[in-house]
C-alpha cells in the first residue's frame, strides 16, 4: 500500500504539471461495473465465438442472432452504473483539463464514460446504443431491445449495431483525432487496457516518442508497464479517485 501510496502522489504531480491529458481506457474499468472482459482467463471469447457474434461474416450469415447478442450487451449495460473510476476521469475532464485540452479514447463500446460525465470522447470502437443501416446513411441513438432484427425506417434494409465487429476497420475520423491528439499531449493516463489490441495499443508509444509522461493504472503488469513513468497497480474506481485528490 506505501509503494502505491508513492506512485499517486507521483502521478498526481505529473497530472498537476500537464498542460494537456489524455485518457485510454479499456474492458478493465468497465469491468468494475460487472461488465465481462472480452480476453483473459473469465472473458467472454472463452464462453462465446466472436466469429458468429462480432464479425462482418457473421453478421450476413445469422444478422437474427447477432442482435440477439448485441441486445443482451445492451440490457447489460443499461443494468449498470458507471463507477468511481468513470467518474475521477470525468471530473479530471471538468475541473482541469477543459478548453480542450482533454480527450478521452475509450475501446469500450458501454457508453458508461457518457453517463458519469464525459464530453470528449473517442469511442474508437463504437457504441451499443448506435445502429446504422447497412445501405444508406441512416444512423440513430436507440435503446431499444429488439425481438427481430431492425429495419431502416428510410430505405427498409436492415440495421446493425454501430460496433466495430471483426474485420474491419476503426472509425477513420476518431482514430485521427486520437492519433493527432497523441503527437500533441504531454501526458497520457492509461486505464484498464491489456496494451495488446492495436492500433489503440500504439497510442502511448506515440506520446512517448513526442516526449510526453505516461501513467498506467492497471491491476496487472501490461507490455506498456516497464516503459509508463508511473504504474499504479490496483483497480481504478479506488486509485482514480485518490490521484483526482491530491492533485489539489
Amino acid at each position: 500500500m506505501r509503494k502505491n501510496t508513492e506512485d499517486i502522489l507521483m502521478a498526481s504531480e505529473i497530472l498537476r504539471k500537464a498542460s494537456s491529458l489524455l485518457v485510454l481506457t479499456g474492458a478493465g474499468v468497465s469491468a468494475e461495473s460487472n461488465i465481462p472482459t472480452f480476453r483473459g482467463d473469465n472473458g467472454l471469447w472463452n464462453k462465446y465465438n466472436p466469429e458468429d457474434l462480432v464479425s462482418v461474416d457473421g453478421f450476413r450469415r445469422n444478422p437474427a442472432l447477432v442482435w440477439e447478442w448485441h441486445c443482451s450487451m445492451r440490457k447489460l449495460a443499461m443494468s449498470s452504473n458507471p463507477n468511481a473510476g468513470h467518474f475521477a476521469i470525468a471530473q479530471l475532464e471538468r475541473e482541469f483539463f477543459c478548453d480542450g485540452n482533454f480527450l478521452l479514447i475509450t475501446q469500450n463500446i458501454d457508453d458508461l464514460h457518457r453517463r458519469a460525465g464525459s464530453e470528449n470522447i473517442a469511442e474508437i470502437h463504437g457504441n451499443i446504443f448506435y445502429e446504422r443501416c447497412t445501405k444508406c446513411a441512416f444512423r440513430r441513438r436507440s435503446e431499444v431491445i429488439y425481438d427481430d432484427v431492425p429495419r431502416c425506417p428510410q430505405c427498409g434494409s436492415i440495421l446493425r449495431p454501430d460496433v466495430v465487429f471483426f474485420g474491419e476497420p476503426l472509425p477513420e475520423m476518431e482514430i485521427a483525432k486520437s492519433f493527432s491528439f497523441a503527437q500533441k499531449t504531454d501526458c497520457i493516463l492509461v486505464v484498464g487496457t491489456s496494451g495488446v489490441v492495436y492500433p489503440a495499443a500504439q497510442i502511448p508509444y506515440i506520446v512517448i516518442e513526442h516526449g510526453g509522461k505516461v501513467i498506467e493504472v492497471n491491476k496487472e503488469e501490461t507490455p506498456l508497464t516497464k516503459y509508463a513513468d508511473v504504474h499504479i497497480s490496483g483497480e481504478s474506481g479506488t486509485i482514480l479517485p485518490e490521484i483526482v485528490k491530491t492533485i489539489r
